[in-house]
């Protein structure tokens, strides 16, 4: 139970039905999810929390060591599918929560059956033959300003990751939801995701993968969406009418109808 209060996990959904976990990415919390959620518990078992630092976790829980790599996120997820003795569940990750969910599913491979990727990026700073849509220079600035200026980054910035400017109340949400996260927890996040390099973990996948990108992202371009399909044989690429980073949030019918379509063959 102490993890469950923890990581503020909630269940909903068919209980009789396969698990779905949802995790959230970068400045966001389970909350993210509610336009997910309807389609997704007609039928199946859907587990949501928040990583610790995010939402209504406990933030006494947070630790900069363990957080300071994606493993202490991973462990957050194992924890939680050990905690409710979760076996072959799908895990839905957003943005540096799909790499995530690829490091929980090789620490734990009979919790986590299968993968959706939704706008992932194992890399976010460009290399030789690889388009992670930033120089390293780029990051260096971005981090820069988050860590001296939180608010004011995430007031200029969420409205950039969301896209969608001919729907502003989308990046006001993003908005809202970066500014209420604690300064000093982010910054530890983001540093976390923006220098991470997860392409060989992408080697270790060995489930069903669906992979999720946009026509239009400055976050993770479609570049990285077919690079990811390309290093996870057998995975599925859908790349969805949509722009912006929050596909979820932003197009939810047609992010709904891929994952599902995905989630029946899995059946």
């Amino acid at each position: 139970m102490d993890i469950l209060r923890r990581n503020n996990v909630t269940v909903t959904g068919n209980p009789q039905g396969p698990v779905v976990v949802l995790a959230h990415g970068f400045g966001c919390d389970q909350n993210m999810w509610r336009a997910n959620v309807p389609a997704l518990a007609a039928d199946h078992r859907v587990v949501l929390f928040d990583y610790v630092g995010a939402g209504r976790s406990d933030l006494s829980a947070f630790s900069a060591e363990r957080y300071a790599t994606l493993d202490g996120y991973a462990q957050d997820v194992v924890d939680v599918c050990e905690a409710l003795d979760l076996r072959g569940a799908t895990f839905i990750g957003h943005s540096v929560s799909a790499m995530i969910g690829v490091l929980a599913a090789a620490a734990a491979p009979e919790r986590i059956g299968a993968l959706v990727m939704v706008a992932p990026s194992p890399r976010y700073i460009d290399d030789t033959d690889y388009r992670g849509g930033f120089t390293a220079e780029d990051i260096d600035e971005l981090l820069g300003s988050l860590e001296s200026n939180y608010l004011g980054w995430s007031s200029a910035m969420a409205p950039v990751i969301m896209g969608n400017p001919d729907r502003p109340e989308l990046g006001e949400e993003l908005t809202n939801s970066f500014c209420a996260t604690d300064p000093d927890m982010a910054r530890v996040f983001a540093r976390t995701t923006f220098l991470s390099d997860s392409r060989d973990d992408l080697k270790t996948v060995a489930v069903p993968t669906l992979v999720l990108d946009c026509v239009q992202d400055v976050i993770a371009p479609p570049e990285v969406g077919a690079y990811v399909h390309r290093a996870i044989p057998g995975s599925r690429l859908v790349t969805l009418d949509a722009t912006g980073h929050c596909p979820h949030m932003s197009a939810p019918e047609a992010t709904n109808e891929a994952i599902l379509a995905f989630l029946a063959d899995l059946r």
